[in-house]
């Protein structure tokens, strides 16, 4: 199982490393892509990450999931990658898993992409999930699309997303490993 995590400046950290972490401790292939014109990727806090590539040396093909972190400016900078925003269409068109957390799912919600579906945001972002089925959980899966509340909700996201890649048992065993459960 293959995920791939976009990077902006200005991504929320705990959004991104805590789900990557519980990826990868199941054993799912994660990368890491930045949608800038370099590796390093600063976060909203200050904290510097290094992608394992840019959005242009990658082969999306393969992947089983696209996973989007919030943050700001991170949210507005993915927003604004064009290349990004048609792959999430073209992904969501071949009924693949997309995943996003916090402000992020409002780039899936002006994409019409959670038209229908149960979705999550940070408050204040509900008006951007254009005909989405708003709920109050920290984490809601919808069909092919998991969105989140917020950094609170990492863990549990990061979780739900094993779930989804490797079945409940092993989201189950990482969840153990990490007392979240």
């Amino acid at each position: 199982m293959k995920a791939m995590v976009f990077l902006a400046d200005g991504f929320e950290e705990i959004e991104a490393i805590a789900p990557i972490d519980i990826m990868r401790r199941a054993g799912i292939e994660v990368t890491t892509i930045s949608v800038t014109a370099t590796k390093e990727v600063r976060g909203a806090h200050d904290i510097l990450l290094q992608a394992d590539c840019l959005f242009g040396q990658i082969d999306f093909s393969n992947a089983d999931l696209l996973f989007l972190p919030g943050g700001m400016p991170g949210t507005k900078n993915l927003e604004a990658h064009d290349g990004l925003k048609q792959l999430l269409l073209k992904h969501a068109n071949e009924g693949k898993k997309l995943a996003a957390i916090c402000a992020a799912p409002s780039i899936l919600g002006k994409l019409g992409l959670l038209k229908g579906k149960e979705a999550v945001c940070f408050p204040g972002f509900e008006e951007t999930l254009k005909g989405a089925i708003l709920s109050d959980k920290k984490v809601v899966q919808s069909g092919n699309i998991i969105t989140g509340k917020a950094a609170g909700a990492a863990v549990e996201f990061g979780l739900k997303l094993v779930e989804n890649l490797k079945g409940k048992s092993a989201a189950e065993q990482v969840g153990s490993s990490i007392f979240a459960f």
